[in-house]
């Protein structure tokens, strides 16, 4: 079964709370074996929202990456989220950052997301429980994209997680 590794954010009422119930609803179509801790984070984007608590977690599918697509979008909105600003705040994002290997360019997907290299947000965590993981467009592990990282976005330990 392919593995993949998702990220997930809340800036909008009990965003832990958020971030926990999402997992629990991605538990019902992926056998999710690591979730890194969860971190406090400055909005990216636009600046003036709450922070965010983010987190990524990996775990294995039988769905196609559409398909996870489809059922993260449907948690998002039976979650609260309605369509508003871009990169405004929500009660819950969840993005598909890799899919195996998979690279797809489609005007649904893009996997890996596009802006993985470029979000602290991001990478903390996905460091945090694949630090060794290749991306397979850029071909350079998670920990290298980490550290060759610009940003200075603020990320902090919120939390500690686990299964």
């Amino acid at each position: 079964m392919p593995t993949l590794y998702l990220a997930l954010g809340s800036n909008l009422g009990d965003r832990e709370k958020n971030l926990r119930d999402a997992l629990a609803r991605l538990g019902e179509f992926i056998d999710l074996a690591r979730v890194s801790s969860i971190y406090e984070t400055e909005p990216w984007g636009v600046r003036d929202q709450p922070w965010f608590l983010n987190l990524v977690c990996a775990g294995t599918t039988t769905l196609s990456p559409v398909d996870v697509l489809r059922r993260a979008k449907k948690i998002e909105i039976e979650m609260g989220r309605t369509e508003g600003i871009r990169f405004g705040p929500r009660p819950i994002d969840i993005d598909i950052l890799l899919y195996d290997r998979v690279i797809e360019l489609s005007p649904a997907l893009t996997i890996p997301h596009p802006r993985l290299h470029e979000r602290a947000f991001v990478l903390v965590p996905l460091a945090e429980i694949a630090p060794d993981l290749i991306h397979p467009r850029l071909r350079v592990t998670i920990r290298a994209l980490l550290r060759r990282l610009a940003s200075t976005d603020q990320v902090r330990l919120h939390s500690r997680t686990s299964l």
